[in-house]
C-alpha cells in the first residue's frame, strides 16, 4: 500500500478533514545510460568550476541569481530555507469556480487524496459527492516540500483529485510565443457545418483504456531487434497539408467516408460484429447486461429509468443521457444546464 506523500487536514467551511495526498500517475518512460561509443563506460555529469576546470565538492556551492553577467547576489542555503513557507497542514478551500472555467493549461501534477480512517468515510464522501454533483473545483493553496502550490480540489468517481495549478505569471500568452496563429474572422458557414459534421461523425465515449503510448513500444521493440540484430522498419512519413482551396472537397469527403464505415474500429473490423446495442434497463428482478462501448460515429439508444428524477443525477450520469438524447453544445453545458436542456428534450420520461 502506497504511503501519502503529504499529510495534513482539509477544510471546508467549518468543516475539517483529515487526509493524504498520494502520488496519481507514474512514469513508464524506458531510460537510458550514456555510454562512451564502442565501450561499456558509463559517462557521468560532474560539477566543475568553468574557470579552472576542477571539480567542486556539492558543500562548497552556493547559489547566484545574476544581475549583470558575472556579477552576482550570492544566497546561502540556509537563507533559503528562512524564507521558505514551511511545511503547512492545512488544505483550506477559499472558494469554488465552475470546473470548465479553469483552462487546462494551468494544470501540473495530480494527486490522490484519501482520508485518513474509516471514521473519516463519511464526511470525506459527502464532500465528493457535493463536487461531483455541483461540477466545481475547490480552490486552495498548498504548502509542500518547502514550495507552495495553488490548487484545485474535484471530484471523480469514488475519490477526491487534487490538482496543482500554474501561478498566472507562469502561463504563457499564446499570443506572445506562436508566431503565425490566424486572426480571429468569420469562418464560411458551409465549411463550419461540415466541420462540426466531422466531429458529430467522428465523436467516440472516453476510455483512456483504448490509448496506449505507442512510441515507448517502438523503443523497445527496438531494443529487442537490436538485441537479436535484426533491421528496424522506420515509421512512414507523415501526410501533406491539406490545400485550403480544397477545404470544402477535403470536408466533405471526411464526413462521408467516416459515414460509409458505418462504426468501423481502427482494426477495420465492424462495431456491429463484437458489440451489442446498448442494453435495456434490468425488469425487476433481472440483471443489467453488461455495457458496451459503442462504435464511432453511431448514437446510442436513449436508457430509460423509470421513477428517476434528473436532479438526482451526477453529471457524469447527465451527460450519458445528454448524448444519448443527441443534446446539442452539451459537452461545453453546467449540470444545470444539462437538467435544463434534458427536461425540453423530454429525455427525462
Amino acid at each position: 500500500m502506497a504511503r501519502p506523500i503529504w499529510t495534513g487536514v482539509l477544510t471546508f467551511g467549518l468543516v475539517t478533514l483529515p487526509v493524504g495526498l498520494y502520488t496519481a500517475t507514474e512514469d513508464h518512460t524506458v531510460h537510458f545510460h550514456q555510454l562512451q561509443r564502442g565501450t561499456s563506460d558509463r559517462i557521468r555529469n560532474k560539477q566543475v568550476n568553468e574557470r579552472t576546470g576542477k571539480e567542486v565538492d556539492t558543500g562548497k556551492i552556493v547559489k547566484g541569481y545574476e544581475l549583470d553577467e558575472g556579477e552576482y547576489v550570492v544566497v546561502e542555503p540556509e537563507e533559503l530555507e528562512e524564507v521558505a513557507p514551511g511545511r503547512s497542514k492545512v488544505i483550506d478551500l477559499a472558494g469554488f469556480v465552475d470546473l470548465h472555467r479553469v483552462e487546462p493549461v494551468y494544470f501540473a501534477r495530480t494527486y490522490y487524496v484519501g482520508p485518513r480512517g474509516k471514521e473519516y468515510g463519511k464526511v470525506y464522501e459527502l464532500m465528493r459527492a457535493a463536487l461531483d454533483r455541483s461540477d466545481k473545483a475547490g480552490i486552495a493553496t498548498l504548502t509542500m516540500r518547502g514550495k507552495e502550490y495553488l490548487t484545485a480540489l474535484r471530484a471523480q468517481p469514488g475519490v477526491l483529485v487534487l490538482h496543482t495549478l500554474h501561478w498566472a505569471d507562469e502561463v504563457r500568452d499564446p499570443a506572445d510565443v506562436v508566431p503565425e496563429l490566424p486572426e480571429r474572422v468569420k469562418a464560411d458557414s458551409r465549411e463550419l457545418r461540415t466541420a462540426e459534421q466531422l466531429i458529430d461523425a467522428l465523436t467516440i465515449d472516453w476510455d483512456p483504456r483504448d490509448y496506449h503510448d505507442a512510441y515507448e513500444e517502438r523503443v523497445k521493440r527496438l531494443v529487442e531487434a537490436k538485441l537479436k540484430g535484426e533491421d528496424v522498419v522506420g515509421e512512414p512519413e507523415p501526410p501533406e497539408a491539406t490545400n485550403v482551396v480544397d477545404l470544402m472537397e477535403v470536408l466533405s469527403r471526411s464526413v462521408e467516408q467516416s459515414r460509409s464505415r458505418g462504426g468501423e474500429d481502427g482494426d477495420g473490423k465492424r462495431a456491429a460484429d463484437r458489440t451489442e446495442a446498448a442494453p435495456r434497463r434490468k425488469e425487476a428482478g433481472r440483471k443489467e447486461a453488461p455495457r458496451r462501448k459503442e462504435a464511432p460515429g453511431r448514437k446510442k439508444p436513449p436508457r430509460r429509468r423509470r421513477t428517476e428524477d434528473l436532479a438526482s443525477l451526477t453529471k457524469a450520469e447527465l451527460y450519458e443521457r445528454a448524448t444519448a438524447a443527441d443534446v446539442p453544445g452539451r459537452s461545453k453545458m453546467t449540470r444545470d444546464q444539462l437538467i435544463d436542456a434534458l427536461s425540453r428534450s423530454g429525455a427525462a420520461a
